[in-house]
């Protein structure tokens, strides 16, 4: 994805909802992700008969479907083919949350990990403190 397709705020939001519809439908385990302008990381656990590849196929083609239903967009949305780096344990997995969360302060996009709007620590948060509102 080198066009910068996700530096659109409602572009972002969209793949953030296509996200959250996988998750609800148990297809997968969402356990961190970014959405940057022009690229996503995502740390995704697979479960049952799910494969990796399987997942961002998933990922992939409902985004492109709905910005084309959507909003329009006819072009080309992602690259072919993804980078696959296997979590073995709890040290891998803590490096690559953190490598995520620091790709939009690396950018000079954020002043910290929590405060970029399209990224799984900055939503936590935010439903965190809804719960405490409501509490």
């Amino acid at each position: 994805m080198g066009r910068r397709l996700l530096q659109l705020e409602r572009n972002a939001e969209l793949l953030i909802d296509v996200l959250r519809s996988l998750i609800a439908e148990h297809r997968f385990k969402l356990h961190d992700f970014v959405i940057m302008p022009d690229h996503v990381h995502l740390l995704v656990e697979v479960v049952g008969d799910m494969t990796t590849e399987k997942a961002m196929q998933l990922i992939k083609g409902r985004f492109s479907h709905r910005l084309s239903h959507e909003f329009g967009y006819k072009g080309e949305v992602w690259q072919r083919g993804f980078t696959e780096v296997q979590v073995m344990n709890r040290e891998s997995l803590e490096k690559h949350r953190e490598y995520i969360g620091q790709n939009p302060v690396k950018a000079g996009m954020a002043t910290s990990a929590d405060a970029f709007p399209f990224c799984f620590r900055y939503l936590a948060a935010k439903k965190a403190e809804v719960k405490i509102g409501r509490g």
